[in-house]
């Protein structure tokens, strides 16, 4: 069995993979000052409950945008598992073209996830990925990475709104039955929920016209199946691309 694990400033999501099939996932809270071994016991408990076993697990890989963690979490896998990890980054084989001024600035997740799209659509491509900060990248009908864009993501927009206006109270993020909300609490959810919508249109039409190749348009991260349904631009949901994407690089690496 193959663990991937991808590490982001709010979760880290786990998946274990039987040759092409996800039998099993996780998502956890990220947390930067937990040990290695706080870790292990962590994935213990998890695997433990899905009836897996570390000695189960034959090999792993790592794509990670929260560089203190990515040390710990290779000392968990030589330590709990007697497995020497892949982490995507530099000197690890992707198979896909990345024209970016300094290539090593692109966030893992974003190459990962352009990988999987790629491999599974064969055409150019939109990836939006809700996560802490969500982001636009945009791959080429040739499979090659050619850029992006990075927002402020939905809880950094809520969070900010309650942190700085003093009489706002923090409020779940849900779709609000009207835009011309009637309370508060409605109208920060409209406010930040369509507003967000027209965020995500408005910058998926501009790369279209800016890219001039019809791309598909779709969409991942924990928030994605939320904004999806009111967008006119996403195409489709992919909940466990990253996943995919780290599975894609180990083959192609191993």
């Amino acid at each position: 069995m193959l663990l991937v694990i991808d590490v982001g400033n709010s979760n880290i999501v786990l998946g274990i993979y039987h040759e092409e099939r996800l039998v099993k996932d996780w998502r956890v809270s990220t947390d930067k000052f937990k040990t290695a071994d706080e870790y292990g016991i962590l994935f213990h408990d998890l695997f433990r409950l899905a009836g897996i076993g570390f000695s189960d697990v034959k090999d792993i890989i790592i794509s990670s945008v929260v560089p203190t963690l990515t040390g710990v979490l290779e000392k968990l896998s030589r330590q709990y598992f007697e497995i020497t990890p892949y982490v995507v980054g530099p000197g690890i084989k992707t198979g896909m073209p990345i024209h970016y001024d300094n290539p090593k600035e692109v966030g893992a997740d974003r190459i990962v996830n352009a990988i999987a799209g790629y491999e599974k659509y064969k055409t150019a491509l939109i990836i939006v990925d809700f996560g802490t900060a969500t982001t636009f990248d945009y791959v080429n009908k040739k499979g090659e990475y050619c850029g992006g864009a990075i927002a402020p993501g939905l809880m950094i927009s809520m969070e900010a709104l309650f942190q700085k206006a003093s009489k706002l109270p923090r409020v779940e993020i849900a779709r609000p039955a009207s835009i011309i909300a009637k309370n508060t609490v409605n109208s920060m959810q409209a406010g930040i929920f369509f507003g967000y919508v027209g965020l995500v249109d408005g910058i998926v039409q501009r790369m279209k016209g800016e890219g001039k190749e019809s791309p598909k348009v779709i969409a991942t991260g924990g928030l994605a199946s939320l904004i999806a349904p009111e967008s006119t631009t996403i195409e489709s949901v992919d909940e466990f691309l990253t996943l995919e994407g780290l599975r894609i690089i180990y083959r192609r690496n191993k």
